[in-house]
This record gives C-alpha cells, structure tokens and sequence, in this order.
C-alpha cells in the first residue's frame, strides 16, 4: 500500500501542466532522435545535459525518460522502414519487420512495434512499483565491501557482454578508469594525471566525457566514413492492426516483459540480449514457423515489447543501487550527479517526490508515445531526408556548446576535443564506448569504497 500511495502522489507532481509537457517533449525528440541511425537517446540525453542545468529536477529527469523511451521506439522505425537500425536495440525489429514494409506491411509492423512498446513499458514499469522499493529496503544494509564488490560485478559483466571480444571490453573499461583517476585524490588531496595543469585538478567533467565519447566520437566517425546518397524511404499509410495480427502478437507482447525485465535490472543486461531471446522464443512458440525471416509479425511485437521493458528493469538497478546498466542509465546517472543528487537505497526517503515522480510519468509517457506515434509514423520516415553532413555537423555544435557551458573555460573544449579523439580510435579499433563511460562514473566510487572497505577491517 506504501508504494501504491506514493505512486498517487508521483501521479500528482508527474500530471502537472509543466511536466506533461516535458514529458512530451522528451517522446517526441527521443523518436526523432531514435529514427536517425547511429544518434540514440544515450546520446541525446548526453548533448541535453548542459542544458538542463536550469531546470527543475523531476521536469528534466521526466523528459530524459521520455527520449528513452521514445528513441527505442524511433530506432525500430528505421529498422522496419530501411533495414537501418537506429538504434541498437532495434537491430532484431529488422528480421521480420523490414520484410513486412517490403511486403506492403510496413503499417501493420509500425503499430505492432508501437503497442509492443506500450504493453512492455506499462508491465515493466508495474514491476519497477512493485520491485524498486523492496529492493532499496534491502540495499540499505549493503556495507562498503558489498558496494564494491557490486561494482566490479558490474564492470565485469559490462566487459564481458559488450564488444567483439572481452579484451576489448576490459581495454574500454581501463580508459574510462584512467580518465576517472584525474583530478585531486579525494582522501589524501594528491594530484592525479593532471600533469601540472590547474584545470585538471577538480578532475574531467562526467558529461564532457559522455558527450565527448558518444557524439563528437560518433560525428568524426561518421565523418570519416561518410558515403553519399540516401536510401529512398518506404510508403506508410496508417498503422492498423487486423483481428489475425491482433490474434498472432497479443501473446508476445505478454511475454516480452517477462524475457526484458530481468535482463534490464543486471549489470549490462541492456535491451539486446532479451529483444534476440524474445525473438528466438517467439519463433520456437509460434504456428507459422515457416514466415520467419519472410515477415513474421510475432518477431516485432515480442522483441520490441522486450526492450520497453527492459527499459523499466534498467532504473530499478539505477535508482536504487546506483549501478548504469545501459549507456542512457550511464548518462542519467551522470545527471543525477549533475544535481548533487545520488541514487541507491536512500534515495527512495530523501528525494520521494523525484522519484515517484519520474516512475508516474512513465506510465505517462507510454500513453503519450503511443498516442503520437501511430498517426505520425509516415512523418519519423522522413526525418531521414537530412543530409548527415548537416546532421553532424549541428551535433558538433552544440556538443562544443553544451562543453562549453559546463565550467565556462575554453580548457573544456580542448578536452571534449580530445576526448572526441579517443571515442574515435575506440571506433576504430572496435572497443565499445559504455564500459569506458561507467569506467568513469563508477571508478572514482569503486575506489573509495574499497578503501572504506579496508579501513573497516584494518587493511
């Protein structure tokens, strides 16, 4: 009954008139966003952070949870319209539902994709109200050697998952470390890699390292690699769902929360490992076997329900242990620590209104993603008209600007450019960004709790 109270008065700050309208704005740049390849929410959450300075907490937070949410339904978008997807949880939404568009089915794998959405978010975030606070009792009695121990499961299992190999995830996790070292050391007051730079000594900014990894990195990288000419985009009509479509995905949008909700909640679980086993499960339980691969209108619904949910599962490990298991969880956290405020179990008891408030206007949110997109689905098609050299090079521009405003010194755009450069080499080498990113929201907390962990017990 507590949760339930608390998530009437969630309802109450997230239904204001000012928080339904960031609530709306956050839906409707996380789906333009998502519909452009390789941009993301993690990204757009990244390049907005200097500019929610100002705002309000629980108004900028509810408009970061909508570019979630709206980026993951833009990048199947893309993935079902162009066989491009937009981002990377959207990747097994292409199998079935690219032939689908081809097919003249685009509309019917859009509206499944949007419902799936729908239906995995409210499930996933009806576990969230059940679960988060149950989990935050329990975390309170968590010491400083089960943090840290917590920690190193997350960077281990962050660089085990991600990239082509785990050399390559532990390389990422050791840049983001090292950059994670600059600075003061916070017990003792030695400087750290500042190589007798002033400017360093408070250490590097965690969202001129977000942004510089995830959008200057990408820009220069696509920058690199750009090739001329556009895909010509695939007619939309209106979405629309006959009685055998409805009859083929109402049980994989049921299943798909029950594949993506735990997977959210683990250190790097993230959206993709649930979406490719929601698909293979969809297609071992399914009547009609034989339309996988050719369009199988149960290979969108239940991936795409999946990754709504694991969205959910993602902020209970945020915000009640303080542990990113996605790149957007990684950059909200960064902008939880923008705010001076810090998630784990107490967060619950000392900022309630914040946090009921972010979880009610998740349900908000998913009635307003599902409202906007279905009738403006041919719209999000042709976002993908811009040419990318303009698209990137605005993202260049605000990033520098975002930058800039984070300390006001031109110091901050000689490090985001340089940043930019090593988000680049990752590229080019094949190492994945997220590791480095945690490295260096969670390094600097791993450090102090082991050495809180060997004060405790006398070394």
């Amino acid at each position: 009954m507590d949760s339930l109270n608390s998530l009437l008065d969630g309802f109450g700050t997230a239904l204001t008139p000012l928080n339904l309208l960031w609530a709306a704005v956050g839906v409707l740049l996380g789906t333009a966003i998502g519909v452009l390849p390789g941009i993301g929410p993690a990204m757009a959450v990244a390049l907005l952070l200097p500019v929610t300075y100002g705002l309000d907490p629980t108004g900028a937070f509810i408009m970061f949870a909508g570019i979630y949410y709206g980026g993951m339904f833009g990048g199947s978008t893309t993935s079902i319209l162009l066989n491009t997807p937009g981002e990377s949880a959207a990747v097994v939404a292409a199998i079935e539902g690219n032939p689908m568009a081809k097919a003249g089915r685009g509309s019917q794998a859009l509206a499944a994709a949007a419902i799936g959405h729908f239906a995995g978010g409210i499930i996933g975030t009806v576990l969230l109200v059940a679960l988060a606070p149950t989990v935050a009792s329990l975390a309170v009695d968590i010491g400083a050697p089960d943090y840290f121990a917590i920690m190193v499961l997350a960077f281990i299992a962050v660089t085990s998952v991600l990239g082509s190999s785990r050399v390559r995830g532990f390389a990422s996790l050791l840049i983001g470390l090292t950059l994670g070292l600059v600075g003061l050391d916070q017990m003792t007051g030695q400087q750290r890699l500042t190589f007798g730079s002033l400017q360093l000594s408070d250490g590097i900014d965690v969202v001129i390292v977000a942004v510089g990894l995830f959008a200057i990195g990408e820009a220069l990288w696509v920058a690199a690699h750009l090739r001329r000419g556009q895909g010509e985009s695939i007619p939309v009509g209106q979405p629309w769902l006959g009685r055998s479509d409805l009859r083929r995905t109402w049980r994989p949008w049921l299943r798909g929360p029950l594949i993506g909700f735990p997977f959210g909640a683990i250190p790097a679980g993230g959206a993709e490992i649930p979406t490719f086993l929601s698909y293979v499960t969809e297609k071992r339980l399914s009547k009609h076997k034989d339309q996988f691969g050719k369009g199988a209108i149960e290979g969108v619904a239940g991936p795409e329900s999946a990754a709504s949910a694991s969205a959910a599962g993602t902020l209970v490990s945020m915000l009640t242990l303080g542990l990113p298991t996605t790149a957007v969880a990684a950059v909200m956290l960064a902008a939880f620590q923008q705010y001076g405020i810090q998630p784990g179990p107490l967060l619950f008891e000392r900022e309630p209104e914040l946090v009921w408030g972010l979880i009610a206007s998740l349900f908000v949110g998913m009635v307003l993603l599902l409202v906007l997109n279905l009738p403006l689905a041919p719209v999000w098609a042709k976002l993908l008209r811009i040419p990318r050299p303009y698209l990137y090079a605005g993202i260049l521009f605000f990033a520098g600007v975002g930058a800039y405003a984070v300390g006001g010194e031109a110091i901050d755009l000689v490090i985001l450019l340089v940043i930019g450069l090593i988000g680049l080499m990752m590229r080019r080498f094949g190492l994945p960004v997220l590791p480095a990113v945690i490295g260096v929201i969670l390094g600097p907390s791993a450090e102090q709790q082991l050495r809180r962990a060997l004060q405790i017990s006398d070394g």
